[in-house]
């Protein structure tokens, strides 16, 4: 698979989300040398009510149970919008080669917008950044979305 169609699965994800009234971030985290999508997940903050439940901890959760390790070097990160703090911080502590997002976060963000996590002295790996994947489809989805709540 391609770069684009692993970030098109990520919105694939991420229209589930939405379907449970979830805002619809998706990610995928895959093997490039084995070409295989090692997890998925999907925001489930509301539907499990844990504040933690960002498609990028739960997809790194998986991943570590698939690998059994909970360090994820050589793998790659797919998700539909930049990551929050937490989520860098995780991607970052799980050694997480690199990470492909799709639409940019100015509030929530915290890889290019924001606290910029990864130029930070204190992060300790830094995955390398490919930014704006499929960016129109992701930002759109989310705009629909919040769009919707609004009415």
């Amino acid at each position: 698979m391609t770069s684009l169609e692993y970030m098109q699965r990520a919105l694939e994800l991420a229209r589930q989300a939405a379907a449970r009234d979830e805002v619809p971030i998706g990610c995928v985290i895959v093997d490039p040398a084995n070409d295989t999508i090692i997890a998925e997940a999907y925001n489930l903050s509301q539907h499990i009510e844990d504040a933690t439940a960002h498609a990028e901890i739960k997809a790194i959760q998986e991943a570590c149970r698939q690998t059994g390790s909970n360090r994820l070097r050589g793998l790659d990160m797919y998700v539909t919008l930049e990551p929050c703090t937490m989520c860098a911080a995780a991607i970052s502590f799980a050694r997480i080669e690199n990470l492909y997002f799709g639409a940019a976060d100015a509030k929530g963000g915290a890889v290019i917008s924001g606290v910029r996590f990864y130029e930070q002295p204190t992060c300790h790996h830094r995955p390398h950044v490919h930014q704006g994947l499929l960016q129109e489809e992701c930002s759109a989805l989310l705009k629909e979305f919040f769009r919707q709540k609004r009415k």
